[in-house]
């Protein structure tokens, strides 16, 4: 009610150092999209050389199913970002977010990842039930990316928790890990040893390897952080 309360509009100041703890901060979502993209172009590419043009429609279904299911994991780490943030001076209230939030994001992923393999037939028929030789490949590869939503939510929350922690080192080494290193060795690798099945799988190994990491960061971090 006083006149220190009230906004008001000044002059600009730059401030560089800022600047650049944003950016370091927000370098996790950065490294996440620029990877994607570059994932993208390798998986088509051994698609090709695998299966054919067959293959990266596959992909490209897979790719708008999963984003249903791999979003709900997105909206709730952004969302919960800013609560996490804004609790992070309180050790109690910090601790009650992240037990919760680990309880919803492991709960939901059972549950998503049941829903994923009981209606892959259905979701892969929308798109291309004129053809039962790419709606049966079609079908298999959602059933066997399905798997990785068990396990994909953990990372992302991981990643987005330390970015709302305003530790974007962290934040970007998981993501950088998952989206680009482990994904990019496990689709040029496991073709190889497994065939066609091993480029839907290469998905799957590169979420294990990332959890493994992810976990590592959340225990070494938790005395510093008291969650």
């Amino acid at each position: 009610s006083g006149k220190n309360n009230v906004l008001k509009l000044t002059k600009c100041r730059f401030n560089k150092d800022i600047i650049i703890k944003t950016c370091i901060n927000g370098s996790s979502e950065m490294v996440t999209n620029m990877s994607m993209s570059l994932v993208n172009i390798l998986y088509n590419m051994q698609l090709m050389k695998y299966i054919g043009t067959n293959g990266v429609v596959a992909y490209g279904i897979i790719m708008y199913v999963g984003f249903i299911f791999v979003g709900t994991y997105m909206g709730y780490a952004v969302g919960s970002a800013p609560v996490i943030s804004y609790g992070a001076g309180n050790k109690d209230e910090l601790k009650n977010l992240f037990k919760r939030s680990l309880t919803i994001i492991i709960v939901s992923s059972v549950v998503m990842t049941f829903i994923a393999e009981i209606i892959a037939g259905y979701l892969a028929g929308i798109f291309v039930s004129y053809d039962n030789n790419l709606l049966e490949l079609t079908t298999e590869a959602i059933r066997i990316y399905a798997v990785s939503y068990l396990i994909s939510g953990v990372n992302i929350f991981a990643s987005s928790f330390f970015t709302a922690l305003n530790n974007g080192v962290v934040s970007a080494v998981i993501s950088f890990m998952r989206m680009f290193v482990f994904q990019i060795v496990m689709i040029l690798l496991l073709p190889v040893v497994l065939g066609i099945s091993g480029i839907w799988t290469a998905v799957i190994a590169a979420e294990v390897l990332s959890v493994v990491i992810s976990v590592m960061f959340l225990v070494k971090n938790r005395k510093k952080y008291s969650y």
